[in-house]
């Protein structure tokens, strides 16, 4: 398990089951809670592969949200300029 907390800018586009990127690996998010908390499962082989498990409790990790969701706001927010 991973948790990571994310800023709360970010937390509107990520879901439960939705697509989630730290450092580049593309993961399922398993949770998000109410205090921005998501968490994503690690399978051995994603973690022999990537740099994930070396990380520590506040290390920096880089963070991108599923871009399906931004595009939805955006066209949202056209919307309601007419």
């Amino acid at each position: 398990q991973f948790d990571i907390k994310v800023p709360e800018n970010l937390s509107k586009y990520i879901v439960n089951q939705g697509s989630i990127a730290l450092d580049g690996v593309s993961l399922t998010v398993g949770e998000i809670n109410d205090a921005n908390l998501v968490t994503v499962w690690l399978i051995p082989e994603t973690l022999e592969r990537t740099n994930l498990s070396s990380k520590k409790s506040g290390d920096l990790v880089n963070v991108e949200v599923d871009v399906l969701a931004k595009y939805v706001e955006r066209l949202l927010a056209k919307g309601d300029k007419k």
